[in-house]
């Protein structure tokens, strides 16, 4: 079977650290490395979560290295869970104190749209709140990424606050939305089965 460009073909089965629906996480791969990179530069893919500059296959993986070895972050590769296919990543940052920020990007554009980055940013709040013992997760999200805000709150965030005119996207200036989710207020999908609860 021949593969599109960019697509990740591997011989084995991926790690898998825990499930939900349709979506499965395991830990980021080296071996991957070109993929992310190809979804590092799809600006169509990260308009909503990064700067939109050109990434080397270098630098991503020197981001690689990086966050392997950061206890302050955890990354998940998220894979479409029929297919075991990669379809994007997400994490924890700046753990610390029973508090991160989380992240995520759904980096096949076929995949976007379809309720796996809600799942994905449920079952990493069941993580958060459930392994690592978190209390108080938050993200910021450019408020033109209306879809975002609204998977967000489908997950258990909720709007806290606003940075006013933080980012100037195509001659317009748009707010950066603060939003978060506290273990008192979330329902494991997943994880708290584990201990037999």
């Amino acid at each position: 079977m021949n593969s599109s460009p960019g697509e990740h073909k591997s011989s084995a089965q991926p790690i898998i650290n825990f499930a939900g629906e349709r979506v499965a996480l395991g830990p980021l791969q080296q071996e991957m490395i070109p993929l992310y990179n190809r979804w590092s530069n799809d600006f169509s893919v990260n308009y909503t979560t990064r700067s939109m500059r050109p990434v080397t296959l270098e630098e991503e993986a020197e981001v690689y290295a990086r966050f392997s070895k950061d206890k302050s972050f955890v990354f998940f590769t998220i894979y479409e869970k029929d297919t075991l296919r990669p379809i994007g990543f997400t994490y924890l940052s700046d753990i610390a104190e029973q508090k991160a920020e989380f992240g995520i990007v759904i980096g096949e554009r076929a995949c976007q749209g379809k309720g796996y980055g809600t799942e994905a940013t449920r079952l990493m709040l069941d993580y958060a709140f459930n392994i690592l013992n978190l209390h108080n997760v938050m993200l910021k999200v450019v408020a033109y990424n209306e879809a975002g805000v609204r998977a967000y709150e489908k997950a258990g965030f909720q709007v806290i606050g606003r940075r006013r005119e933080v980012k100037m996207i195509n001659g317009k200036r748009w707010d950066m939305i603060y939003m978060d989710c506290l273990a008192t207020e979330f329902k494991s999908p997943v994880l708290r089965s584990l201990f037999g609860e």
